[in-house]
This record gives C-alpha cells, structure tokens and sequence, in this order.
C-alpha cells in the first residue's frame, strides 16, 4: 500500500506542511482577536413577568360576588396578547421615539427607508420569548449597559400600559351601553309616568284596591237604605198611613238613594274601565323600576372597575443594569476562528499534496473521443 493512502502518510503530509498550517492558524487567530477588539460591546438587561388574568377587570371579581375564584394568572391566549403587544410595530414606534434610536443607531431620520432601518437595528437587539415555566421574558442588548436596562423596562411598562388600555377600552364600550340603556329606560319611566298620571286624572283611579272596596260599601248601604226606604212606603201604603208630610218626605229620601246609586253605578263603571289601565301601568312601572335599578347598579360597578387600576401583568423580575457585557465573546470568536482555519488548511494541504503532481493542463485540453 502506497504512503499516502494510509495514517502515517496523512500525518507525514501535515508535518511537512505545518508552517503553511501554523501560518494559517496564526494569522487567523491574530485577525480574529483583532476584529473581535474592533467590534462594539453590548450589555443586555432582561426583566421577567408573568401575564396576569382579565378577570382582575371584571366588576363581578372586583367586589366579589362571583360564584368562581377569579384567575390571577392569564392562560395562553392572555400569554399570546402580551406577545403579540411586544412583537407589535406600536412597541417598536415608542422606543425609537422615547430614546431617540434615529440618532443612537446613527440613521437619518429623513432618509426614505429610515424607520425601516431603525426598526430593522431595534429588533436585532430586542428579544421577547415565553419561558418554559409560561413566564415572559423581555432582553433588550445596548452599548450602554444603564440605557439598556432603561429601555428594558421601559418596554415592559409600555406593553402592560397598552394591555390595560386595550381592556379599558372594553370597559369604556360596557360603560357606554350602560348609560344608553339607563338614559333611554329614564325616558320610557318619564313617559310610563304620564300616561299613567293621564289615565288616573281621566278616570279617577289611585288607589285600585281602597276605591274599589270604598265604591261597592258605599254602593252596598246605598242599595240597604234604598230597599228599607222602599219597604217602609210599600208598608206604610198598604196600613193605610195617611200622613202626608212623612209620606213626602220618605218619597224624596227615595229619589235621593235612587239618584246617589245612579251616580255611584256610574261612577263604578267608569271606575271599572280605568282600573285595568291604571294595573297595567303601574305593573309595568314596577318592573321597569326593578330593571332600571339593576341595571343603574350593574352601571355603578362597571364604572368602578373601569376607574379602578389593575394590573396586566405581574413582575417577576426588575431589568437590572447588567455586569457583564453580552457579547462579543472575544476569545470564543478567536477560538472558533483558528479552529476553522485549521480545519481548512488541513484540508487544503492534504488535497493539494495529492493531486500536485497531476497534469491538470493536459486533463483539461484533453478532447472527448468522438
């Protein structure tokens, strides 16, 4: 077997080209320790929270009439809504405005593609991923390790702002139909309360149940007084009573009983026909007043809960001004790089070796046989 198709031929091969090998390592080593001193240093602050339920918003949790626990912590979609706020180009408008990253990343604001470009630059030192343990993790890297720990929890502060505003503004919506609802439902009482105070003036009826037990006593010892009065000159008639003043006067007590109950029959028949109005009205009165009541209190608590704070998320961890720097990792970069340099001039030495002695000219102008 020939020397260079074994182990001891490779090896023979790098140690009579260990100079070019050693040369190579080097001069990529020195390179990337160079480069490495060149490239800028970036600290990264990170802050830690959790996502915190909507139910903390609700009026029935906030005063505690509900039946159920109120959830404290958010499931995934509460989860998904933090990450698409941080992921969000309203995120991205408010850090280059509030730090003013045009100047910071060195960009020219008046450029055609310069937010494209500041956005682009602010991303690549901005990370936010779910953790295993479902918490939130927000990173944001910077030359400046106070800066970076600044706008870390700037971001955080912003994406809780923006949770909170998105489910005030769900309260907001609630409010408002409270209100309409109230204000309308005000309007049909005031309107319940005139035809009622109509049909009562029309027909007489205010108190169904007193007038109605008043009407038929008095209707009932009108009809006694006016049967007695009757018996009494039918008596008196037929026992031949011939005195003629008390005669008259029995005569005209008569009338009077016939005409009180003409009155009085009258009087229950237009009694009669506003009671089933005046039932009806003051039913539906109550009703509305019971509903109007609920709903003004349903309104009271929505409005509470939406002056009350609550909070969109829990922190778990403050962003805190880093210690060491992120990167770049400056002997990992050197390390990394000889490695593959050596790795490439080994193999660069071993094919060339190999096919040194081959007549590439002549492989190459050599014509295909027809």
């Amino acid at each position: 077997m020939e020397t260079k198709d074994n182990l001891l031929g490779v090896i023979a091969t790098l140690f009579k080209w260990k100079k070019i090998i050693l040369y190579t390592c080097g001069a990529t080593a020195i390179g990337a320790a160079i480069i490495s001193l060149i490239l800028p240093v970036y600290y990264k602050s990170t802050t830690i929270f959790y996502a915190a339920s909507p139910d903390l918003a609700v009026p029935a949790s906030i005063f505690g009439i509900s039946a159920e626990a109120p959830e404290y912590y958010g499931t995934e979609s509460d989860i998904d809504r933090i990450l698409s706020i941080a992921n969000s180009g309203q995120l991205v408008a408010f850090m280059v405005d509030s730090f003013d990253l045009y100047q910071r990343y060195d960009i020219d604001p008046k450029s055609q593609k310069g937010a494209y470009y500041v956005a682009l630059e602010f991303e690549d030192h901005f990370d936010v991923v779910k953790t295993k343990y479902d918490a939130i993790e927000l990173s944001i890297e910077d030359q400046d390790k106070e800066m970076a720990a600044k706008m870390t929890n700037a971001a955080r502060n912003f994406i809780n702002d923006t949770a909170q505003r998105l489910i005030k503004e769900s309260q907001a919506k609630t409010v408002k139909t409270f209100e309409d609802n109230i204000t309308q439902k005000d309007a049909d009482m005031r309107a319940m309360n005139d035809s009622l105070q109509r049909v009562r003036v029309r027909y007489g009826v205010y108190n169904t149940k007193a007038q109605s037990e008043n009407l038929s006593e008095l209707i009932a010892t009108g009809e006694a007084k006016l049967n007695l009065s009757k018996a009494k000159m039918e008596s008196w008639l037929k026992n031949g009573f011939n005195r003629k003043d008390s005669i008259a006067i029995l005569r005209g007590n008569i009338t009077g009983y016939e005409a009180q109950l003409a009155q009085l029959y009258a009087r229950l028949d237009t009694f009669n026909k506003g009671m089933a109005q005046v039932d009806y009205l003051v039913e539906s009165q109550l009703q509305s007043s019971e509903q109007l009541a609920e709903d003004k209190e349903h309104y009271k608590m929505s409005l509470a809960a939406f002056n009350s704070p609550f909070p969109a998320i829990f922190l778990l961890e403050e962003g805190q001004v880093p210690v060491i720097k992120e990167r770049p990792k400056r002997a990992l970069m050197v390390v990394a790089a000889t490695v593959i340099a050596f790795i490439f001039s080994v193999l660069g030495v071993l094919i060339f070796d190999t096919y040194r002695d081959v007549n590439w000219r002549e492989i190459i102008s050599t014509k295909p046989e027809a």
